[in-house]
């Protein structure tokens, strides 16, 4: 692959979580975005946002399209939830045996 982008590394990833934002865009030419179209939508979907420049202005973003989240069936969870058996033991005490059994 001819172009220089940056994609998402595990360093990226990483700032993100921590400081609650994205790093700085990457940025790519109108003629580089047409030649590597498919790898951009590919990048786009991983989660990276890319602005379009050209003559070293940008004048486009690409990014994810936000698609609509399903609404919750709060019948059918209840129901479900209430087919489920109760616990034998607290959260807590079940968090503590996996953590204890796990550590050796």
């Amino acid at each position: 692959m001819g172009m220089i982008l940056t994609g998402i590394s595990a360093f990226d990833t990483l700032y993100d979580h921590l400081h609650g934002q994205e790093r700085e865009m990457d940025a790519i030419s109108l003629a580089d975005a047409k030649a590597h179209l498919s790898e951009l939508i590919d990048r786009v979907e991983a989660g990276d946002s890319i602005d379009i420049t050209r003559r070293g202005k940008p004048v486009a973003r690409l990014t994810t399209v936000a698609r609509p989240r399903k609404p919750i069936d709060a019948a059918l969870l209840q129901s479900l939830t209430a087919a489920m058996p109760p616990q034998s033991q607290s959260a807590a005490d079940l968090v503590r045996s996996m953590r204890d059994d796990d550590r050796y």
